[in-house]
C-alpha cells in the first residue's frame, strides 16, 4: 500500500512539472508570454496542472498499469489535456487574460504528446527491464514460424514488438495451405509448406522454429516436429488448443521448449471433467502407493475436485513426505492426511480402513520394475499380489465403493514375473466383483513418460553425462503416455465403471525406443551417434520386443471417450485361483520355491525360461556353500 501512494505522489509530480513546462514552452512558440506580468503566467501554469491533474484523476489516468497499457489507455491522458485547455481557457476569459487561440492548440498538442510519449518510455522500459529479469529464456536470432493462422500472427507481433524481446527476427513462415504462399503475415513472408523447411533454414540462416499451429492434429504435429528435428535448430511450440481453452493469450511468454510428448504423435486424452468432479466430490479417497509417480498425479488431480477428504498412504516416507507438503501449500482448506505403512501389513490396513472408511481407493502401490522383480520373485508376489489381495479384502470388508486397481499392458501374455503378478490381481478384483458388493475394476495402459524408473529420466541423465545411451534392442517398440494422461484414465475409470470391467486406453501407434533415445538426444542439443553414442545392450530378462494391450480373449467394448475401451471379464475358475494364491502363500517366502511355476498355474498366458531360472538358483547355491 505505501509503494502505491508512492507511485502515485511520483506521477503526480511528473505530470506537474511537465504540463508547466509544456505551457512555458507553448508561450515561447505562439510569442505569448506575458513579459509586463509574470503572475499571470504563474497562475496559469498552476490552474493547468492542476486541471490536468484533476481531469486524469477522474478519467482513470492514474489507475492504470503502463507497462501493460492499450491505446485506449493513451486516449484517457489526450481527453485530460483537452479538458484541462478547455478549463484553462474559461478561466483566462474569466480574469481578462487575452492569449490566442494557437496558444491553446499548441498547448493541448505538446502537453498530450510529452505525457503520452513519457508514459510510452516508462511502458518500453519497464517490460524491456521484465523480460531480462524473467526466467524465460530470451528469443535471440533468426526465428522460423510454423504457421501463418491467427496465433502465428500473434507470436510474430509479439516478437515484433521489442518490448517483450530484443534480438529476434522472424525471417520466414511455414504453411501448408498453399494460399498463403507468397504473402506477407506481421511482416513475415510465407515461403511455402513442411517440404521447404530444410532448405528454408540454410537459406535464412535459421536458429529457432516456434511451432504455432494451435488446432494442429498431434499425428500431424509429431511429423512436422520431425522435419524441423533434423535442422539441428532450436525448437519451440504454444499449447494445443485445448491448453489455450484455459488461457486464451498467445504471447511469447505462452512458447515453450518441445518436449519429447510432442513427438509421440497421438491426441491428449480429454476427459468429463464434471463427471469425475460429482464422482469425487465430498468424498473420501484413499491412494495407495500416493508419493509415486502415477499415485502422486492422482493425488494432485483427486485434491482438485474437492474431496471430503484425501488420504495418501505410502511404504516411502520421502515421497509421501513430498507429495504432502505440495498439497498442503496448493489446496490449504483440503483435508489431508499422510499415513506411512504396507499395503503387506493386514492390521496397518484394517486400522486405516476401520478409522477412515475410504468411499473411494485407488490402488497404485506396487513393485514395477521387470529387470529388478526378475531377480526377486518372491518379493514381486508379497507385494503385488498379496499387497492387492489384502487392500481389496479390507475394501470388501469395509464397504467402500469403489475399487480402482492401477494395472499394465505387461500383464497381457506375460513373459515377466511382474507382469504375470499384474494379471493375477487383475484377476483377484474381478473375482471379488462377483462377491462382494465393492465395484472392483482394474486400469491398463502402457509405459508413462517421466515416472520414476522409465526409460526418459534414463536416458536424460545419460545424456547429461556425455553419453553412451543404452538401449536394449534396435527394434524394441512401447506403447507410451504422459503421466496426466494415465491418471486421466484412472479417473475416468472410477467414475464410470460398473464393476469387473478391464479399461484399456487406446495409445496410438506404439514407439520405436531407438527413435525415442534418438529424438531426446536432439532435443537435448545433441547430434545421435556423433555428439552422444547409443549402444544397445540386448533384451533383459522378462523382457519383450512388443507390449500387447489385450489378451485374445478379451473382447473391445467402446465407451464415450473415443481413446478409452473396456476389455470384457473372461471367466476365471474361482477355486483353481483361491487354491494356486494359498500354494502361493505358504511358498513365497522360501526363496529356493520355484513360484514362476505356481504363476504358471493362475496364469497361463505367462511364458518363462524354466532352464535359465534353474541356472540363476544352482548358481545362487553354489555362491551360498562357498
Amino acid at each position: 500500500m505505501y509503494n502505491r501512494y508512492v507511485k502515485l505522489f511520483f506521477h503526480l509530480v511528473i505530470d506537474a512539472v511537465l504540463s508547466g513546462l509544456t505551457m512555458l514552452l507553448s508561450f515561447v512558440i505562439t510569442n505569448n508570454f506575458p513579459k509586463e506580468n509574470i503572475d499571470n503566467f504563474i497562475y496559469s501554469i498552476l490552474f493547468f496542472s492542476v486541471f490536468f491533474i484533476t481531469f486524469n484523476y477522474i478519467f482513470k489516468g492514474y489507475h492504470i498499469i503502463w507497462r501493460f497499457a492499450v491505446w485506449r489507455d493513451y486516449l484517457r491522458i489526450v481527453a485530460s489535456s483537452v479538458m484541462a485547455v478547455v478549463f484553462c481557457l474559461i478561466v483566462h476569459r474569466v480574469f481578462e487574460f487575452n492569449y490566442s487561440y494557437d496558444f491553446y492548440t499548441v498547448l493541448l498538442f505538446l502537453n498530450a504528446f510529452s505525457i503520452c510519449a513519457l508514459r510510452l518510455f516508462y511502458s518500453h522500459i519497464s517490460n524491456r527491464k521484465a523480460a531480462l529479469e524473467s526466467q524465460e529464456p530470451t528469443l535471440r536470432g533468426n526465428i522460423m514460424v510454423i504457421g501463418a493462422g491467427s496465433a502465428g500472427c500473434e507470436v510474430i507481433g509479439n516478437i515484433n514488438d521489442k518490448k517483450f524481446r530484443g534480438g529476434a527476427r522472424v525471417r520466414c513462415i511455414i504453411d501448408d495451405d498453399l494460399n498463403k504462399k507468397g504473402k506477407y503475415v506481421n511482416g513475415a513472408l510465407v515461403i511455402g509448406g513442411r517440404n521447404e523447411i530444410v532448405s528454408a533454414v540454410r537459406k535464412y540462416n535459421i536458429d529457432m522454429i516456434i511451432f504455432a499451429i494451435p488446432t494442429c492434429p498431434t499425428d500431424q504435429k509429431a511429423i512436422i516436429l520431425r522435419i524441423c528435428q533434423k535442422t539441428g535448430c532450436e525448437l519451440r511450440t504454444i499449447p494445443s488448443i485445448y491448453q489455450l481453452l484455459v488461457d486464451k493469450n498467445v504471447d511469447l511468454t505462452t512458447v515453450r521448449k518441445i518436449e519429447i510428448e510432442d513427438l509421440l504423435g497421438r491426441d491428449p486424452i480429454k476427459i468429463d471433467l464434471e463427471l469425475i468432479m460429482n464422482y469425487v466430490v465430498d468424498k473420501t479417497v484413499l491412494v495407495t502407493g500416493g508419493g509415486g509417480s502415477i499415485g502422486s498425479e492422482l493425488c494432485r488431480q483427486i485434491a482438485f475436485h474437492n474431496p471430503k477428504s484425501l488420504i495418501i498412504f505410502d511404504v516411502y516416507e520421502n515421497n509421501a513426505y513430498d507429495i504432502q507438503n505440495e498439497l498442503k501449500h496448493t489446496y490449504p482448506q483440503l483435508n489431508l492426511v499422510t499415513l506411512i505403512g504396507s499395503v503387506r501389513d493386514s492390521k496397518r490396513l484394517e486400522a486405516i480402513f476401520s478409522k477412515y472408511r475410504p468411499d473411494i481407493v485407488y490402488h497404485a502401490a506396487a513393485h514395477k520394475h521387470v529387470p529388478l522383480m526378475e531377480d526377486s520373485p518372491n518379493e514381486t508376489i508379497k507385494n503385488n499380489v498379496f499387497g492387492t489381495y489384502k487392500t481389496a479384502l479390507c475394501a470388501a470388508k469395509y464397504g467402500v465403493k469403489r475399487f480402482i486397481l492401477i494395472s499394465t499392458d505387461k500383464a497381457v501374455n506375460p513373459t515377466n514375473v511382474m507382469g504375470a503378478s499384474k494379471r493375477i490381481c487383475e484377476m483377484i478384483i474381478q473375482t471379488f466383483n462377483s462377491k462382494f458388493d465393492t465395484e472392483f475394476v482394474a486400469v491398463r495402459f502402457g509405459n508413462v513418460l517421466g515416472s520414476n524408473g522409465s526409460v526418459i529420466p534414463l536416458f536424460k541423465k545419460q545424456i547429461e553425462e556425455g553419453g553412451p545411451v543404452t538401449v536394449t534392442d534396435p527394434k524394441i517398440i512401447r506403447y507410451f503416455m504422459t503421466i496426466p494422461e494415465a491418471v486421466s484414465l484412472v479417473l475416468q475409470a472410477g467414475a464410470t465403471a460398473k464393476g469387473g470391467e478391464i479399461f484399456v486406453l487406446d495409445m496410438g501407434e506404439p514407439v520405436r525406443i531407438l527413435d525415442l533415445a534418438e529424438n531426446l538426444i536432439r532435443l537435448s542439443g545433441f547430434e545421435p551417434y556423433v555428439d552422444i553414442k547409443i549402444e544397445f545392450t540386448g533384451l533383459r530378462p522378462g523382457e519383450k520386443l512388443y507390449e500387447e494391450m489385450l489378451m485374445s480373449e478379451e473382447g473391445l467394448t467402446k465407451t464415450d471417450n473415443r481413446l478409452i475401451f473396456i476389455g470384457h471379464p473372461i471367466d476365471i475358475d474361482e477355486k483353481r485361483l483361491t487354491e494356486a494364491i494359498e500354494e502361493m502363500r505358504n511358498v513365497m517366502y522360501d526363496d529356493n520355491a520355484d513360484i514362476r511355476a505356481l504363476i504358471k498355474k493362475i496364469v497361463p498366458t505367462y511364458t518363462y525360461s524354466p532352464s535359465k531360472v534353474c541356472t540363476q538358483k544352482s548358481e545362487t547355491k553354489e555362491k551360498t556353500t562357498v
